[in-house]
């Protein structure tokens, strides 16, 4: 079978192992990210235009190219609807494609006139289908009658998943009106590991020494609150859960 068709001819054991497969290899992706946008933006943010900045942005897009279509591999283990697939594949591809074009460290291959209404068009394309990922990844989590390795996978991935997707809002936020981290910061790579690091330092319940507009700072007491009670929730129906021994 070719890789770019759908899974629902797999079986249900089949589903879980290529569900518990994808969801480590998300996981492994995650934490290369989230890694490089906490400990590795300093010197972007000192010059996004020096030769270790260049190198650092290089490999970041790299792994952020490969998480964008992991996520849409992940997706295809939980719908069968075509149109929704396809869409998300092209909308990636277009996306991904164009920001090689305009964001490469080392040549800008495209001229961008208006960068803020760019980084907008792509920023505004890959924040829905990481919302829509993340959607189909939790009803898939809080459903089964067994704990299973996809589920304890699944749940450190959505987690995660959570922590880059509200710091990809605060990007986008950030973008449309500079400077609503409360910071000014290069749009771009530079802006957006700041907002990961914001958005981790929340969920993890540090003071990140930012002070955010009122519509940033409002969305984090949200994704705080939701940090929680997702944790509380996992725990909760992972424990009651019994073992599937085969």
């Amino acid at each position: 079978m070719s890789r770019f068709r759908l899974k629902g001819w797999l079986s249900l054991s089949d589903l879980q192992r290529e569900k518990t497969k994808d969801y480590r290899n998300i996981v492994i992706i995650q934490v290369i990210i989230v890694s490089a946008g906490l400990i590795l933006s300093e010197p972007v943010l000192n010059d996004s235009r020096s030769a270790v900045s260049k190198l650092i942005i290089s490999i970041f897009s790299f792994f952020a190219a490969i998480y964008a279509f992991l996520q849409w591999d992940l997706l295809r283990n939980f719908t069968n609807n075509r149109v929704l697939i396809i869409g998300i594949l092209i909308a990636l591809s277009v996306t991904i494609f164009t920001g090689i074009l305009g964001e490469f460290p080392y040549y800008q291959i495209i001229e961008i006139n208006n960068r803020q209404a760019y980084l907008l068009f792509l920023h505004g394309v890959l924040f829905p289908i990481e919302l829509t990922v993340i959607s189909f990844a939790v009803r898939d989590l809080f459903s089964g009658d067994y704990l299973t390795p996809d589920k304890l996978w699944g749940a450190a991935c959505i987690f995660l998943m959570i922590g880059i997707s509200f710091g990809s809002l605060y990007d986008l936020i950030s973008i449309a009106v500079p400077g609503s981290l409360g910071a000014t910061i290069e749009l771009g790579f530079p802006n957006y590991a700041e907002c990961v690091t914001y958005s981790f330092s929340i969920l993890g319940g540090i003071d990140s020494g930012l002070h955010p507009s009122r519509l940033i700072r409002n969305i984090s007491i949200l994704e705080a609150v939701w940090g929680g009670l997702y944790g509380m929730l996992i725990i909760g129906k992972l424990l009651g859960l019994p073992r599937k021994e085969s």
